[in-house]
């Protein structure tokens, strides 16, 4: 591999366009999103067809990139309208999409024939025949099923003219490549529809017949049992091992998540690759990386599938809830004034939580960088000075250190 040509994509999740802005702002390479339909994550905002044309403008003006799901695996129903909607986003000019069923497919290459097109991992690719199939297809990416270990993720790599994709963070689904029908019994919605109700993060427990109404924890915790719920993945540790490989874009999950969390993890994997990149063979890895990555709402971390092997004892599943050890203070919305002389900087903040005086905050900068700023007065936007700062409420402050446009602040939740 030439690792002066070698430039692996950082691929962020963008459930909407705050979330859009805020993975480029922080160094992702593309973001993919959902339209109002076809996608597998129905109950994020997702995107009118005009706000996916505003935001490729948005993403080509930094030369970026735009990819759109249409992953669902798609009914009867669902045909008519998407030669329509697949010639609309050729139009619009999205880079590529993400698609999982043949059907689809089939459409894709028929309305949307100028764009690329990168296979889902609900199409569970697990060798390197069938990613060869793909590739014959069209299909130009392929991001690999979860179930994979890293050596057969490997042989795939050397094997196929595709591109290889992978998730490397975020939450996991326990069932085969996402395919889940466990939300269409228990709740009447299709995770393969994208409107999954997440039943396996539920709590369960268990009744004998002859005692009905007596509950029994399928495992001895006083928040029930999460038999089903899978820990979250993390893949950071084995960075230079995913880049050494030469492995074409790292994804990362979570088009439900917040924008603390999106901001988090695309600023810790644009730090760790970039390190890689700048000296392949004497790269370090820094545990500042792990402890960012532990800032933001998670479950228990593990490597997933891929890695199981290198850490002795792990368990995918976990009885532990969601670790939420900061939460989001608030968003630079404007810079009105920098002084580079005093090193200063006066900016419109919006808080999203509450906000006292005397809190301290963090402003999240680029690479892993953070700024710490005990917060002593909040100048609103009549000029009025207050004690607090409620949730969408608009504020001055002015910081010894500098701003920029949507970046993200964070504060202890303890």
């Amino acid at each position: 591999m030439n690792t002066r040509q070698y430039r692996p994509e950082l691929l962020a999740p963008a459930g909407n366009m705050e979330k859009l802005r805020i993975a480029f702002t922080y160094g992702a390479d593309a973001v993919y999103l959902s339209g109002k339909k076809y996608g597998l994550r129905a109950q994020a905002k997702n995107f009118t067809l005009s706000e996916i044309e505003e935001a490729c403008k948005i993403a080509h003006g930094q030369g970026k990139r735009v990819y759109v799901t249409v992953n669902i695996f798609p009914r009867y129903s669902d045909i008519d309208e998407l030669p329509t909607y697949l010639q609309r986003l050729q139009e619009i000019g999205v880079d590529a999409l993400i698609i999982a069923d043949p059907g689809v497919l089939m459409l894709a290459r028929e309305h949307a024939p100028r764009v690329p097109l990168h296979l889902s991992t609900q199409a569970n690719t697990t060798n390197y025949l069938s990613a060869e199939f793909w590739a014959s297809q069209g299909v130009k990416r392929i991001n690999l099923a979860r179930e994979l270990t890293w050596e057969e993720i490997t042989k795939i790599k050397e094997k196929t003219s595709a591109e290889i994709e992978l998730f490397v963070h975020g939450s996991m689904c326990m069932a085969y490549s996402g395919r889940c029908i466990l939300s269409s019994f228990l709740a009447g919605r299709s995770a393969n529809l994208g409107n999954c109700a997440q039943p396996c993060r539920w709590k369960y427990t268990l009744m004998e017949e002859k005692r009905p109404g007596e509950y029994f924890p399928v495992f001895p915790d006083d928040r029930g049992s999460y038999i089903l719920s899978s820990k979250d993945l993390c893949l950071l540790p084995f960075i230079d091992r995913i880049l050494d490989a030469g492995i074409d874009a790292l994804k990362l999950e979570g088009r439900m998540r917040g924008i603390l969390a999106v901001a988090t993890m695309v600023r810790t994997y644009r730090s760790a690759i970039d390190s890689y990149l700048e000296n392949p063979g004497k790269f370090e890895f820094e545990p500042i990386w792990t402890e960012e990555l532990h800032k933001i709402s998670h479950r228990q971390y593990f490597p997933g599938l891929t890695f199981s092997n290198y850490e002795k004892g792990s368990d995918s599943f976990t009885s532990e809830s969601y670790i939420r050890p900061y939460s989001l203070a608030g968003v630079v919305k404007e810079i009105i004034e920098e002084d580079t002389v005093q090193n200063k900087s006066t900016a419109w903040i919006e808080a999203r939580n509450p906000l006292k005086k005397g809190s301290e905050l963090e402003f999240l900068g680029h690479g892993v960088k953070t700024h710490r700023w005990v917060a002593d007065k909040f100048s609103l936007i009549n000029e009025t000075e207050a004690e607090e700062a409620k949730p969408n409420e608009v504020f001055k402050i002015t910081v010894p250190f500098p701003l920029f446009k949507h970046q993200v602040i964070r504060k202890k939740t303890t």
